[in-house]
């Protein structure tokens, strides 16, 4: 195994001892983990806070078979040691996506699902991107096959799912429909790139694609609601149009009327990304190297960040999370020099 330079024993960690509200998340003294052969590990500049996060700690989203029990799903930082083929990557500044482990001091990643962090990059925003990245890269591009000239509505337009949704839509020429839970928060989705913002508690989302698309429809929605929410989205849909489910934070059953997917050939799919392979990840991670990376070397894909706590204020930035009034990303940073 190549290493950068001698390693710690032991590192902090965030642990999870019972589930629960905020205050489940405990910092620990943890084992620096050991790369496998096709893996890196990373001394972590940062971490990414996501929604699945706040499910693990939980108890509703239990980690897969083999991944480590420490919540982060996402970091940035610098790969100091390495296993088998990946030593050549020893020193490289990468963000990389995971099954977990990433709140803590080091983690190791997969080679594959590692992504260079360019010269000049803020680290602590790298973090904030292979998670949403991914996830909005694989559901609306890839099933929903989504093109330049397309119109898609995304729901909770200010999270982290949505705020990626709207920067890719603008950087592939597709316009997109956000629904938001206030008026300031459709404000900052229309700052931030959206090209309508719908106020949800006021507003018939309906009745407003309706309008906004003359009628038409659009060609994809990219839901994390579920529930009641399914049917009323598939009333959004063009003919042929295709609906992609990523989380059910509104319901885990939807009641939908299967004559109207039948005669408009509506397609329904979705899909989870932490259980999926490894393989299936790092070629996901070789497409976005070859198709959206020259928009993060060139500046002009950025996560919208919204607040940064330290590794031990974990408990605090889920508090802000559950509050649900932050815009964008939400990230943990781990390297005291990157507060």
């Amino acid at each position: 195994m190549a290493l950068e330079n001698a390693l710690p024993d032991e590192m902090t960690a965030i642990a999870i001892p019972v589930p629960g509200g905020p205050e489940a998340l405990v910092p620990e003294r943890r084992s620096v983990p050991v790369p496998a052969a096709d893996e890196v590990l990373i001394r972590v500049a940062a971490a990414g806070v996501n929604r699945p996060d706040v499910m693990q700690r939980q108890g509703k989203y239990p980690p897969p078979p083999g991944a480590s029990d420490i919540p982060g799903l996402e970091v940035s930082g610098t790969i100091v040691a390495a296993g088998g083929s990946a030593e050549r990557l020893v020193g490289q500044r990468v963000c990389a996506l995971l099954p977990g482990g990433g709140y803590a001091e080091y983690a190791v990643a997969p080679a594959g699902q590692c992504l260079p962090v360019p010269d000049g990059y803020d680290i602590v925003e790298a973090a904030a991107l292979p998670e949403t990245l991914f996830t909005v890269w694989t559901n609306l591009f890839e099933r929903a096959y989504v093109v330049g000239g397309d119109t898609v509505l995304v729901h909770g337009g200010t999270s982290g799912i949505g705020t990626m949704a709207i920067s890719l839509c603008r950087l592939f020429d597709i316009n997109i429909i956000v629904t938001c839970g206030s008026d300031a928060k459709c404000e900052q989705a229309k700052v931030w790139g959206a090209h309508h913002a719908i106020n949800y508690r006021d507003q018939d989302f309906v009745e407003e694609v309706n309008r906004i698309t003359g009628g038409q429809g659009v060609q994809a929605v990219l839901d994390m609601v579920g529930g009641d929410y399914v049917p009323r989205n598939l009333q959004c849909l063009a003919e042929d149009g295709r609906h992609v489910s990523i989380a059910v934070l509104g319901g885990a059953k939807a009641s939908i009327f299967l004559p109207a997917v039948m005669t408009r050939r509506l397609t329904l799919t979705g899909s989870t990304l932490r259980p999926r392979s490894s393989a299936f990840k790092s070629l996901v991670a070789d497409e976005l190297a070859r198709e959206v990376w020259r928009f993060v070397e060139e500046g002009k894909l950025r996560p919208a960040m919204d607040q940064r706590f330290a590794l031990t204020e974990a408990a605090q930035a889920h508090a802000r999370m559950d509050a649900g009034e932050h815009f964008g990303k939400i990230v943990l940073t781990v390297d005291p020099a990157c507060k």
